[in-house]
């Protein structure tokens, strides 16, 4: 027999069994690892895979359909190989049957009257015993693995390579989607994961397992027998699936407290409560580089989840304050913003890491602004030739805003009226009347009539070239201090 598994052909060479195969030859090097009597029609739930099936033939249907969805389930659980007793109650066999066999590679055995179900069972159990004591070891020392994280600190990969040695299987991990569910371990082929969390554990050479968290598996570990080595069954399998959900669990828990953590830090930074050395020491404990530049983005009109998950391989520091989310991280933060559907954002030139953030929060915010006004996803501050040269003193654009806007904005407050807001829709459609008329919803005359009203409380020609400029900075200064959106 081989020397690490039983196979299908090991019990077809027993002298003993007199076993013959019907179909299904190509499958013939598949492991066993159980042999079982079933007259059921449908004994997959109750099945573990590579189980031999035997059976006298009152389970198996009679049409030529039934008899292929009868195969097609044995074989979808992994079921090595169905044994047929001869001359008992096996209905006719249909052609679609054998195809099925020949197709799938499912061997289909005929056992002699003769020749006693147990007689099979025996045979297997008798086999599979001298590899029992392997088994054993192999189950104890995974179930080491807990003792292991804590007295060596290993890391994720070193775990789960040393897991692989001892379990006798290639492991791989892979959230519920496909991604990488933690560094270091490799992600499986798609196709083999299932389509619902309770589906049969076996799959063509190997199990593939749930890896449970709250709320529902966060993904799925796949185990493939590895070639010349001994898998140790599928009781470590689910051992090391549980290994895979406590270091799930480790890992979220480490990423909730360092966002706290960064929470607390960008909040310190947005006040300006950090040196640049003590930040630094802080930023790059938190995984920021300190090799490149940093950019702070505002960001508007997205919930946390879509925020932390288009970031999710990104590092950064996240601090929500009311509607507004701040960001601070590498340049790559942008596009992956930008990509989140119906997201306003902006983003600072960048800095070097740990420097204060008082210029950067003022570029980021007017930036943001622009974004949501011209219904961008993401604007880099820069991109406004006007609003770049605002001094970024507040007290000197609250004077620039009184001395040009004071009277406008009094009037809108005392009338509950749209003077400023009218011109600044105006200035923003390259004064055509039309479209800023159309963009506010009020007739060409209503338009022309606030912006005589505008220049006579503000004393502003809009005719005037000066008076445009003077005007426009003034708007853009008080959108910077928030006096209007």
């Amino acid at each position: 027999m081989a020397e690490h598994k039983l196979t299908v052909e090991d019990l077809l060479r027993s002298p003993a069994l007199q076993l013959r195969v019907l179909a299904g030859e190509a499958g013939l090097s598949r492991s066993v690892s159980w042999a079982h009597v079933s007259e059921l029609d449908d004994p997959t739930p109750w099945l573990l895979g590579a189980e031999v099936i035997m059976t006298t033939g009152i389970g198996v249907p009679r049409s030529a359909a039934r008899q292929r969805a009868y195969l097609e389930r044995l074989d979808d659980a992994g079921v090595c190989a169905l044994a047929l007793s001869a001359q008992l109650h096996v209905p006719p066999l249909h052609p679609a049957f054998f195809e099925a066999a020949e197709e799938r590679g499912m061997p289909v055995l005929e056992v002699p009257l003769a020749v006693p179900f147990i007689a099979i069972a025996q045979e297997v159990a008798a086999a599979l015993q001298e590899d029992a004591s392997h088994r054993l070891g192999a189950q104890l020392q995974v179930f080491g693995a807990l003792r292991w994280l804590a007295a060596e600190d290993l890391d994720t990969a070193t775990l789960f390579k040393r897991l692989e040695r001892l379990s006798g299987y290639d492991v791989y991990l892979s959230t519920r989607s496909g991604r990488p569910l933690l560094p270091g371990v490799p992600v499986p082929p798609p196709s083999v994961l299932p389509a619902a969390p309770d589906a049969p554990p076996t799959i063509p050479g190997g199990f593939v397992l749930p890896v449970s968290a709250p709320g529902g598996p966060a993904g799925y570990l796949v185990a493939f027998e590895r070639e010349g080595a001994r898998p140790a069954g599928l009781a470590v399998v689910q051992h090391i699936a549980t290994v895979a959900a406590l270091q799930v669990a480790m890992a979220r828990h480490e990423r909730e407290t360092l966002r706290r953590e960064g929470a607390e830090t960008l909040a310190e930074l947005l006040q300006d409560l950090l040196d640049p050395p003590a930040a630094r020491r802080r930023l790059a404990r938190l995984g920021l580089s300190m090799e490149s530049d940093t950019v702070l983005l505002v960001v508007r009109g997205v919930p946390d989840d879509a925020l932390r998950r288009a970031m999710d391989d990104l590092p950064h520091l996240m601090l929500r304050r009311g509607d507004d989310h701040y960001l601070l991280g590498p340049p790559a933060l942008g596009p992956a913003v930008a990509a989140v559907p119906g997201v306003a954002a902006g983003m600072s030139r960048p800095f070097p890491p740990g420097e204060p953030l008082r210029v950067a929060q003022r570029e980021a915010t007017w930036a943001a602004t622009h974004a949501a006004e011209s219904s961008r996803s993401l604007v880099l501050y820069g991109d406004d030739t006007t609003g770049r040269w605002l001094p970024e003193d507040p007290a000197t654009l609250a004077a620039l805003v009184e001395y040009v806007l004071g009277k406008v904005l009094a009037y809108d407050e005392a009338h509950n009226s749209y003077l400023l807001a009218s011109v600044r829709t105006w200035l923003e459609h390259n004064r055509h009347m039309r479209d800023a008329a159309r963009a506010l919803h009020v007739h060409p005359n209503t338009l022309a009539y606030r912006l005589r009203r505008f220049s006579e409380l503000s004393g502003r020609d809009l005719d005037s070239s000066a008076a445009f400029a003077e005007v426009w900075l003034a708007i853009r200064a008080a959108r910077q201090l928030g006096l209007h959106n």
